[in-house]
């Protein structure tokens, strides 16, 4: 930790997140990688600008927790935005937005094909350059997060983790199962993330999904035939603890099913709305934040190793700042329970 940074002062706006210094990259712990993108978004917009959006609010942030000792300590470096992926996002979105309007006014699939083409190259492009760079940090020893963009952005991630581990667990937080094949033609959409860890990444043993509310019939039946993929859905957590189950005991259930090594991937929409009023597809129901921070808790203390994490779809207002700080949040627990530093009490 640079000598000149004060964890009780005012954070200044660096460029990086939390405001921390800017770590080289064989001095980091945990580098959190930024992916402005939302090319296939079906409904809300605008989870490109989270990035951004979280940096400008993690400046906020107290540094300070009770649970990890010394997190502000936790070096946390940022790989800046790159302005190739904003590029990369304005062209895919130019396609992706004729399609989805169109096949909203019942144009069939096969009339937009040259579109719907497009975009899968483009997102082709995108999930490259993030497995590139996943690799470049996981090289180097470091624990690589994602700060989406809409769910579809931590992929090339995944990609990089399935080749170097045997066997993995995923823990899926999210509104929507994102089981779907290929939805509304993108091979790569935010809807269809878990459906391509599933059909590619074969070391990716468990999807455990929690707080999920809002699937299609395909969905459904993929969940109950697919042995890898574990529901907790929301309407079974709340029944549960309407019948008087704990909340401490669902974490325990959720947790045990997942392999040793689990990979953490955090979907906004997976909170109740208030919490992510602005996110792309909002769904009543979930859980709150506190019910998710000890959720996240309980993984880290259980023993199994955390190796890697994503946080997607916040979608920054023009008018507040309180997605982006609620992201921020989240992301710096991600980040400290992830270090292995959390106190036991």
């Amino acid at each position: 930790m640079s000598l000149s940074f004060n964890p009780n002062t005012v954070g200044q706006h660096n460029g990086n997140y939390f405001a921390l210094p800017s770590y080289p990259i064989y001095d980091a712990e945990i580098m959190l990688l930024s992916v402005p993108w939302d090319a296939t978004a079906s409904y809300g917009t605008g989870a490109h600008k989270a990035p951004e959006a979280i940096i400008k609010a993690s400046t906020q942030i107290d540094l300070y927790d009770a649970e990890v000792k010394d997190a502000w300590t936790i070096k946390i470096a940022t790989h800046p935005v790159d302005e190739a992926i904003l590029r990369l996002n304005r062209s895919a979105r130019r396609f992706s937005s004729r399609v989805i309007t169109a096949m909203g006014e019942g144009v069939p699939e096969r009339r937009l094909i040259d579109e719907i083409v497009k975009v899968n190259e483009l997102c082709d492009k995108l999930n490259m350059q993030i497995y590139k760079a996943a690799n470049k940090y996981l090289d180097a020893r470091k624990l690589v997060g994602i700060v989406g963009g809409e769910h579809s952005a931590p992929f090339g991630l995944l990609r990089a983790l399935n080749e170097r581990h045997d066997e993995f667990g995923v823990l899926h937080i999210d509104a929507h199962a994102d089981l779907r094949d290929a939805y509304e033609g993108f091979m790569y959409s935010h809807a269809s993330i878990m459906f391509n860890v599933l059909d590619q990444l074969r070391h990716v043993t468990k999807i455990v999904q929690v707080g999920v509310r809002d699937y299609c019939d395909e969905e459904a039946a993929r969940m109950a035939a697919n042995a890898r993929v574990v529901p907790f859905t929301d309407a079974a957590l709340q029944e549960a603890a309407f019948n008087g189950v704990l909340w401490a005991q669902q974490c325990r259930d959720i947790v045990a099913a997942l392999p040793e090594k689990v990979y953490i991937s955090f979907d906004i929409d997976g909170l109740t709305p208030d919490n992510c009023p602005n996110t792309g597809t909002p769904v009543p129901g979930g859980l709150t934040y506190n019910q998710a921070i000890f959720l996240l808790k309980t993984l880290a203390k259980s023993g199994k190793k955390i190796i890697g994490f994503d946080l997607c779809e916040v979608a920054p207002s023009e008018h507040n700042e309180w997605d982006a700080n609620v992201g921020a949040r989240v992301l710096f627990k991600l980040c400290a329970y992830t270090s292995g530093r959390i106190v036991e009490n």
